[in-house]
């Protein structure tokens, strides 16, 4: 286990998976962004263009370089295929998942990172609902927390955020973990596999902006309906290893 050796642990790399769909609007700015936080790794950026009808594929032609790699879908396939595709091409001893709209801020790397660096952890999820939260209707409050209060109920954990889309993982952790979800449900698949290894989750605090459905939110309430599914699933599953 990772967890019984941090002091030994050096990272020289990181990966920033970058899922995109229809997002020509934000794109070029989140790329940015993630340009201007300075870390003491070598970066790389895996920007996976999840079949945009809208333009995004033109501005991502445009993007990249030696620190941009853009990874193409022909057929919009969802959220958790684009990070299976960047994962299969990532090379960094980190990885972190980096939305394309403008949700998530990457100012927050520092606080993302800290425990990574201080060695008190291997997996880090920010959390959305331990500071101010700008544009989450209560409905979306409400189908999180108890998503995430399931999750605990079946894992043994006591996580706030399990569906926050920023989450860092030192790569060997996901190295033995096979997944399969396509759309969303990759977020409670992973946590869940996580979980169920004995990994244990580390949290900080992170800024959240919420879009409205009118401003390019994709996510639905069928989304949480899949995740509840994903959660009972994967608790009871058995545990698939890659070989």
């Amino acid at each position: 286990m990772l967890e019984r050796h941090l002091e030994d642990i050096e990272y020289r790399s990181l990966s920033v998976i970058i899922p995109v769909f229809n997002e020509c609007l934000t794109i070029a700015e989140i790329v940015s962004r993630v340009r201007a936080v300075e870390v003491p790794f070598h970066v790389e950026v895996i920007a996976v263009d999840d079949g945009s009808s809208d333009g995004t594929a033109k501005v991502l032609s445009g993007l990249g370089d030696s620190v941009v790699r853009v990874v193409t879908h022909r057929n919009n396939q969802g959220k958790g295929a684009a990070i299976r595709s960047g994962l299969a091409v990532a090379k960094g001893d980190l990885i972190v998942i980096q939305d394309a709209d403008l949700e998530y801020d990457p100012a927050d790397w520092a606080d993302l990172f800290a425990p990574i660096l201080d060695h008190r952890a291997v997996v880090v999820y920010g959390s959305r609902f331990t500071v101010e939260r700008k544009n989450m209707p209560l409905v979306r409050w409400i189908g999180n927390r108890s998503l995430t209060l399931v999750t605990n109920l079946l894992y043994g954990s006591a996580l706030s955020d399990m569906e926050t889309c920023y989450k860092l993982f030192d790569r060997r952790v996901l190295d033995g973990i096979v997944t399969v979800a396509d759309r969303f449900d990759f977020e409670p698949e992973i946590t869940a596999k996580v979980l169920r290894r004995g990994y244990r989750i580390h949290e900080v605090p992170i800024s959240y902006a919420g879009r409205r459905p009118d401003e390019g939110k994709k996510i639905t309430w069928r989304d949480g309906v899949w995740a509840l599914w994903a959660l009972v699933k994967f608790r009871f599953s058995r545990m698939e290893d890659r070989r």
